[in-house]
């Protein structure tokens, strides 16, 4: 199947930089920005409460579920308002999360990685998070850039996929993707009929359960010998 590959489409979060600290930054800076300009929002509502309401959005809104910038500024929103403040705000705290969810420090083979795979093949990008490309500085090695909000749907949904190759012109089983979740990106991927590749950064051992990706790769530099790049 990867003879057939003539484009390589990339999850973002766990793919091609860590997430986790990066989102615990921004809900600090998130958290700093409320305690001085909404301080009622701030001392009535913890980080946990502020999750959970937008679990309990989610739940409420299953039609919604999929995006997540819209929970968040909904949630937001509606914390406002209980606490006396114009729900406007909500806005400009958005934006402070946004700013330092993308202050992101990708893997060091993601640069070299990319432009060395680019020079072969289009690349792209499908996630179910809003990092955004252009703020990251990565946006000129991508010919195409989707996320759930603009799809409609997340991952593992078939549209995902099928959106995918549509923006890349693509039958599916020409363009390879590339994650670090087994289910969500390598499962979702090869059941739309795309190649896929785990992004196996920590060394785990694939779940005895599913049959295995099509390449499982530790960083961009073996994703691209192993294409020939």
């Amino acid at each position: 199947m990867l003879s057939d590959v003539r484009a390589i489409a990339f999850d973002l979060d766990n793919t091609l930089w860590d997430v986790e600290p990066v989102l615990a930054r921004a809900e600090v800076q998130l958290g700093a920005w409320l305690r001085e300009h909404c301080p009622r929002i701030a001392a009535g509502l913890s980080p946990e409460d502020m999750r959970r309401a937008r679990f309990e959005l989610a739940q409420r809104e299953p039609h919604n579920a999929h995006d997540v910038t819209y929970l968040r500024l909904t949630a937001l929103g509606a914390h406002a308002r209980a606490h006396g403040y114009d729900a406007e705000v909500a806005q400009q705290a958005f934006a402070v999360f946004l700013a330092a969810r993308n202050q992101v420090e990708p893997y060091a083979d993601v640069l070299p990685g990319l432009t060395r795979l680019a020079r072969r093949f289009p690349l792209a990008s499908l996630s179910n998070g809003n990092a955004d490309l252009a703020r990251i500085g990565l946006d000129h090695l991508f010919e195409v850039s989707l996320n759930a909000r603009q799809i409609g749907v997340a991952k593992p949904h078939r549209r995902c996929f099928e959106r995918l190759a549509a923006e890349l012109a693509l039958a599916p089983g020409a363009i390879l993707y590339v994650g670090d979740d087994a289910l969500l990106d390598v499962l979702a991927a090869r059941s739309a009929g795309c190649a896929s590749a785990w992004m196996n950064r920590g060394a785990q051992p694939w779940p005895a359960a599913l049959a295995p990706a099509d390449l499982d790769v530790a960083d961009l530099y073996q994703l691209a010998a192993a294409l020939g790049a």
